[in-house]
């Protein structure tokens, strides 16, 4: 006869997630590192009480806003290359559609979260209960259906048993190197408290390792006659690379064959900046090295990348026209994309059988002297604009040099949206896998403090260094009381533009007028004057203003020394970026305006249409 334990359906979850188990550096650790919690009526009585009898193996840690410790449990999976995640609760409501947006960011960027809303009473007995949604013509809906579409996995429990396939599937989604994501189960409250007889299996412990999927024959063969015939031929490394933990098996792919590389901002830190053939950042982002080497590939290996518009020049990158993509990746999807020839495989499984199917093959020695001279140009560019000075007003790429000066490229440097993802990827010289932390797949504000947070508690030995804007930090700041009280220090730099000065300078590009982008452009009866220091100062941290650039490397090598969270604050010029390097993106353009400025916009956008290669 089986043997069973009498549990609440949460009590069962819980405890079903302290027996999963994977194994990193031949050490076996716990799958999940611990929950995110934010209490309501939806979950504190059933998962609460759960929790609170696991919190010895599972730990909770409680956040001040339920999209940023969502944001913290994503981070924590990506800092932890997919290997490790964590889990995130709320309650119905505000609190659970408050981790939607999370969810989206983890779809977007194919990483593991397991989030576990609280729902309605599936008795519907108390009917309509506090923060229900009610839909006139569908009574099984509640607002966690807007998980639906931004998970990879959704389920709604509403019996105790279905928890048991319904984590088995959450298990084998979270942890499949194709289709890793995040993972809903909307656990209704009444559920949650109710008890059945749990079969004793059912929490054994169980040790997931990541999957590593071959080359399928006929793909490898093909793969390699493009590639032993190409000329001029270039690697795009993208985020696959470091989840598969490849970086060692492309180094050595790279020396044997002199193939040039370049990466996406998923990609970068695949191999050092230093790395004799690593062009750096490609695409609309891009290095100069690396975008020219694009634009006249005639063998481009995909690696592990998406080609996303930012990574193609919204299609207009790759300007060959007998170029041939092999997308090498291990998501169907994602290996077909730009009329690819496929070649489906784990990034290190498919580049050592890449490798040994083209041994002896050597890129052209001219190809790889001129990617070298278009690497060696491209630095002294970074130098020059990265460069230390007196300017009142530095630009984003002038801070970023005093960081780099600074505290070097031994640290984890994360970033998500507005000017710095774009300045970042181009100008910072990354050390190591992981070392760069860029959410560009889905580019949301707010990300970076509460990232930040989660790529330390992933890395605690590493100095976790967050460089954000003044808009992103105003949208979601609270985690840093909560870095506080955790004690993981956090170093915050803090690039005030007053405003949102990257999508004022787009707005500029397409012809449009100063609107609504910076404050000083708002519709407004008073500018704020925002004292940012004493805000961080009010958070438990460490604050203090930079006057200069000289100012800010004194300030961070304070904050280095810090024992807590420290906030460097510097204003900045809105209107300055980068101008070498990069490359045209599609930005839809009025066909009519009243505007001369618009009008002339769309004629020159109109011309870079001309150039684009849709389904070549």
């Amino acid at each position: 006869m089986t043997k069973t334990v009498r549990l609440t359906m949460a009590q069962a979850l819980t405890r079903y997630l302290t027996r999963q188990m994977t194994v990193i550096d031949d050490n076996m650790v716990p799958l999940f590192g611990g929950v995110w919690a934010i209490f309501g009526h939806g979950n504190v009585a059933g998962i609460g009480e759960a929790l609170y009898q696991v919190r010895e193996e599972l730990p909770t840690y409680r956040a001040h806003n339920e999209q940023a410790m969502a944001h913290a449990a994503i981070a924590y999976a990506k800092t932890n290359f997919r290997q490790r995640m964590m889990a995130a609760t709320s309650s119905i409501g505000p609190g659970a559609v408050n981790m939607v947006t999370a969810a989206a960011l983890a779809h977007v960027n194919r990483l593991p979260v397991l989030l576990l809303p609280g729902d309605v009473f599936a008795n519907r007995v108390p009917d309509p209960v506090l923060q229900q949604v009610e839909d006139f013509g569908d009574g099984t809906v509640s607002v966690n259906d807007c998980f639906r579409p931004v998970s990879r996995y959704f389920d709604r429990i509403t019996r105790p048993e279905q928890i048991i396939p319904a984590l088995a599937r959450a298990m084998q989604v979270l942890t499949d190197p194709a289709e890793c994501g995040p993972v809903t189960l909307s656990l209704c409250q009444d559920v949650q408290a109710e008890a059945y007889d749990y079969p004793e299996s059912f929490f054994a412990e169980r040790v997931w390792t990541l999957r590593r999927p071959r080359p399928d024959r006929d793909e490898l063969a093909v793969a390699a006659e493009v590639l032993k015939a190409a000329k001029k031929p270039l690697i795009v490394a993208g985020g696959g690379v470091l989840y598969s933990g490849a970086s060692e098996e492309l180094d050595r792919f790279v020396a044997a064959t002199g193939i040039p590389v370049c990466e996406t901002q998923g990609g970068k830190s695949s191999l050092t900046d230093e790395h004799a053939l690593n062009m750096a950042a490609v695409g609309v982002t891009g290095t100069s090295a690396a975008n020219r080497l694009a634009e006249e590939a005639d063998v481009v290996l995909a690696v592990g990348t998406r080609l996303q518009d930012f990574t193609t020049g919204s299609w207009s990158l790759f300007k060959n026209a007998g170029k041939t993509i092999i997308g090498l990746n291990v998501q169907p999807f994602d290996a077909g994309k730009h009329m690819a020839l496929p070649l489906v495989a784990d990034a290190r499984e498919g580049l050592a059988e890449l490798g040994a199917a083209v041994a002896g093959y050597q890129a052209p020695v001219a190809w790889i002297e001129n990617a070298k001279a278009g690497k060696a140009e491209w630095r002294k560019a970074a130098a020059k604009v990265t460069a230390a000075t007196n300017v009142a007003l530095p630009s984003d790429a002038q801070v970023i040099g005093a960081v780099q000066r600074t505290l070097g490229s031994d640290v984890i440097v994360l970033h998500a949206a507005g000017g710095l993802p774009g300045e970042m990827h181009k100008l910072w010289q990354a050390s190591g896998p992981g070392s760069y932390h860029s959410e560009y797949g889905f580019s949301c504000m707010g990300y970076e403090i509460a990232g930040g947070l989660g790529a330390k508690m992933a890395r605690p030995d590493k100095e976790v260094v967050i460089m954000i804007g003044d808009g992103s930090y105003l949208m979601l700041n609270s985690e840093i009381a909560t870095s506080v009280m955790l004690g993981l220090k956090l170093t915050i730099v803090l690039l005030d533009n007053r405003g949102y000065g990257c999508i004022n300078r787009l707005q500029m590009a397409t012809g449009g007028a100063n609107f609504n982008n910076l404050l000083r452009d708002t519709k407004h009866e008073m500018l704020p004057d925002i004292d940012f220091v004493a805000h961080a100062k009010s958070l438990g941290a460490n604050a203090e203003k930079a006057a200069s650039i000289a100012d800010l490397e004194a300030s961070l090598d304070w904050a280095r020394k810090s024992d807590r969270t420290t906030v460097v604050l510097i204003d900045t010029d809105p209107l300055v970026s980068t101008g070498e390097g990069g490359h045209w993106w599609d930005v839809a353009v009025p066909e009519v305006s009243a505007r001369a400025e618009v009008n002339a916009a769309r004629k020159g956008y109109e011309e870079k249409l001309k150039l684009q290669r849709v389904g070549d």
